[in-house]
């Protein structure tokens, strides 16, 4: 298949899919969330070819569909992927694929929300696998204009209304965007200025990047650690994404902690470290304090929530202080630990998500007072939910234990002190975790709940295969390590030609 388009293919299954449901008379849901569904498979199934087809021991882009675009700015529509952005665009298509299974239930207006639905997938894959900056900025674009639509129209009303929930996701989003907008406009004016030829490939911006004076390298990160960073839900600007969550309906939420988050930490890695490693060398303490502020002050915020919306809100900030802790730490351990812990919470939020949106559709309510005992009745969703909570902790076993003990390993090395306080993040979170887990599910039951009905159907696809990715991941952790190790290994050993420390960095 060498010769075949498969990540373009990949990119434009959804798109088709929300073309052919555009033409799919209104009334006719079920054949509409039947075609948003093959359309999302047939991205996970060639995501997941496409990621087992990846030749580790060659490593490097693969899969590379290149066609010149806007010559007179240096822009290619280039895609590809390597082992940093194959973990990425498969959780996005495991997240997108259990989304619409999670959204079955939806009856308002189902052929908007499904055709918004892919077009915001594809707007999220396309981050992950383009190679030109021009190209990875007109994805991130389109994700916002979808995502504003969907919360604001299907969102819920409850502590936030949706509407307030969206323009502020919205707003941050765009904040985020315009201070990333202006940190790439002037990296490629210097990067011009520097070479005479224009290049928006990221290879081509870090060869370019090379010959910035350390001040340009430091003020030029800075921007794109600002952008990035606000994306990601460093604190302190953070406070958009827990009330994002709180006011989306339930597949954004997924997509939103799932992948959309995860966006911020690809660009940090792929893009601003890659391209600037001085400015990144120069800022890494200063990332490293505010990973750690976010690890702690989100872990308490969450302990302090009763909706268990905000608890996997804020749980979803503090878990971003850890990848920001070892993008700081500057080592091939520390960014092994950051992709693969991108991953891990990612399959694993979706999945919290995922089950609170099924048990606020079956009791009407996300608050923990008013909730008890509904592993007696749901003892499916029960699991769903424990299995959640546990990755959260991160349970050996599960998906996210390797990744966050690795980010401890390479941070303790770098900022011992700081590592030791997001080690104890961890107490706070299991306390959290399974406190919202014995009030919610384990508690006295209560008779309004007696008629209950336990996800059944299509309501179990979330389960099966997200659940599944946190157990298989979890007992096999060389699936996704591998897979990183050899995306992470050439791209610190670029950053450490460009600071001539010989491979010490």
């Amino acid at each position: 298949m060498e010769s075949f388009p498969v990540l373009l293919t990949i990119l434009l299954a959804p798109v088709v899919a929300a073309v052919i449901m555009a033409f799919i008379p209104r009334e006719e849901h079920m054949l509409i969330k039947c075609v948003a569904a093959a359309g999302t498979f047939v991205s996970m199934a060639l995501s997941l070819y496409v990621y087992f087809a990846y030749d580790q021991s060659l490593g490097g882009l693969q899969f590379v569909q290149q066609v010149p675009w806007i010559k007179d700015l240096g822009v290619t529509f280039f895609l590809g992927v390597d082992g940093i952005s194959l973990p990425m665009l498969l959780l996005t298509n495991l997240i997108g694929f259990s989304a619409v299974f999670a959204s079955w239930n939806v009856n308002h207006r189902p052929r908007d929300f499904f055709i918004l639905l892919c077009l915001l997938i594809t707007g999220v894959m396309g981050t992950f696998v383009a190679q030109d900056l021009f190209i990875f900025l007109l994805f991130y674009e389109v994700v916002v204009i979808p995502i504003y639509i969907l919360v604001i129209i299907w969102g819920s009303t409850k502590r936030v209304t949706k509407e307030y929930a969206g323009m502020k996701l919205t707003i941050y989003l765009l904040i985020g965007s315009a201070f990333l907008l202006v940190g790439v406009i002037a990296l490629f004016m210097k990067t011009v200025a520097a070479t005479g030829a224009p290049d928006m490939s990221f290879a081509g911006l870090a060869r370019a990047a090379r010959g910035l004076s350390d001040f340009d390298q430091i003020w030029l990160f800075a921007l794109m650690l600002f952008g990035f960073g606000s994306l990601l839900s460093m604190w302190p600007f953070h406070s958009w994404s827990p009330d994002g969550y709180a006011g989306a309906p339930t597949a954004v939420s997924m997509i939103h902690a799932g992948v959309l988050k995860k966006i911020g930490g690809y660009g940090l890695i792929r893009i601003a470290l890659y391209v600037l490693p001085v400015g990144a060398k120069f800022w890494a303490p200063v990332i490293a304090v505010l990973g750690v502020c976010g690890v702690a002050y989100a872990a308490m915020a969450a302990l302090a929530q009763k909706d268990l919306k905000y608890i996997v809100g804020y749980s979803s900030v503090s878990h971003m202080g850890y990848v920001l802790l070892a993008v700081a730490s500057l080592n091939v351990i520390g960014l092994n630990g950051a992709v693969a812990n991108m991953f891990a919470h990612g399959i694993m939020a979706a999945l919290f998500f995922s089950t609170i949106g099924f048990i606020y559709e079956k009791t009407h309510t996300r608050w923990i007072p008013d909730l008890g005992g509904l592993a007696r009745q749901t003892p499916r969703l029960a699991v769903a939910f424990m299995l959640a909570a546990m990755a959260s902790l991160g349970l050996p076993g599960l998906v996210s234990f390797v990744p966050e003990f690795t980010i401890f390993v390479a941070s303790f090395k770098v900022y011992g002190g700081l590592a030791v306080v997001a080690i104890a993040g961890i107490i706070i979170t299991a306390l959290y975790a399974l406190r919202a887990g014995a009030n919610t599910l384990f508690g006295p039951p209560r008779p309004e709940y007696d008629s209950l009905k336990d996800i059944r159907g299509p309501e179990l696809v979330p389960l099966a295969v997200l659940g599944t990715v946190l157990v298989v991941g979890g007992l096999l952790p060389f699936l996704i390590f591998d897979m990183v190790n050899s995306g992470i290994v050439p791209l610190m050993a670029e950053i450490s030609g460009a600071l001539k420390l010989g491979g010490s960095f």
